[in-house]
């Protein structure tokens, strides 16, 4: 099989592999330069996979799409020890609302999940993450990295994010900040991330964060809800939580019987102290949505 490997710059490569579907490669090398990669990462439309790699080049990225169907934007530059990566991958027939709507309505249509991407991540790098996702599906896998903050964005795509071998963040993560427009997000294992502080912004779409396994450090998540859906599973009432929530007439919100309220809109459960070294708060807005606080069995 014929290779032809084409240099775009300094660490940025395309690679060409001649079978019945054309290959393409980016990939940023291990450099003495950086220690760490702060990554913005667009996609709008397609499947995309995001997992831990088994090397450790801290950028590895695959696809099975024909180079003239996309239109590539790839930029690198680096700064006090930090490497900036932007990368848009953008379908030249797909940034317009109807094919948005179109996509939410016949979901079942295989046209956008049959564009396939793949992102490796090292466990040996520390990052910095912006992912940002039109339609299709996402599935992220963050076993063994080393996140330091995480943004994920959501237009009319459903994102799905876990820890798949149990493996946590290995370091803690400042901010763990979620978007979801008209789409999905469901972050499963929510305590292996370590995050201190979650961000979360609902407008249309569903958010759903799994807090059923207990967690071993503090976190508090502010959430705001517009005309969407904000699931949230917390541990058994052996751990202690904390939960403020500023709402309207016109929404729906669901605790179970084991929270009391100790001042006006806020509810404690029985295990909760306020200086708890792994105390879950909640501080949420809504305005016409649904929130529903489901306990673990």
């Amino acid at each position: 099989m014929w290779r032809i490997i084409v240099s775009v710059s300094a660490g940025i490569a395309i690679s060409f592999f001649s079978s019945a579907q054309v290959k393409k490669q980016f990939f940023i090398e291990q450099s003495e330069n950086f220690g760490k990669v702060e990554m913005k990462f667009v996609t709008k439309s397609g499947l995309c996979y995001v997992k831990p790699s088994q090397h450790d080049i801290p950028l590895s990225i695959y696809s099975n799409q024909d180079f003239d169907d996309y239109e590539h934007s790839f930029t690198k530059e680096i700064e006090n020890e930090i490497c900036y990566v932007d990368l848009s991958l953008t379908d030249k027939s797909s940034d317009n609302l109807s094919r948005s709507i179109s996509y939410q309505m016949f979901a079942s249509n295989k046209s956008e999940k049959d564009k396939i991407w793949k992102v490796y991540l090292s466990q040996e790098t520390t990052y910095r993450l912006n992912f940002n996702y039109g339609i299709g599906d996402a599935y992220i896998d963050l076993s063994g990295l080393s996140i330091e903050n995480l943004k994920v964005y959501s237009v009319n795509a459903d994102v799905n994010i876990d820890y798949m071998s149990t493996l946590g963040n290995q370091i803690d993560m400042d901010t763990f900040f979620v978007k979801v427009d008209l789409g999905s997000i469901d972050i499963k294992k929510m305590n292996l991330s370590n995050a201190k502080t979650v961000l979360a912004d609902v407008g249309f779409g569903n958010l759903s964060l799994d807090y059923s396994n207990t967690p071993e450090t503090k976190s508090n998540v502010q959430a705001s809800v517009g005309a969407g859906n904000l699931l949230i599973k917390i541990p058994a009432e052996n751990v202690p939580v904390k939960i403020k929530i500023n709402d309207s007439m016109l929404c729906r919100v669901h605790l179970s019987n084991n929270f009391k309220e100790i001042e006006s809109d806020t509810y404690v459960n029985k295990a909760y102290t306020d200086n708890a070294e792994n105390l879950l708060s909640f501080d949420i807005d809504v305005a016409l949505g649904s929130i529903v606080f489901k306990e673990k069995k």
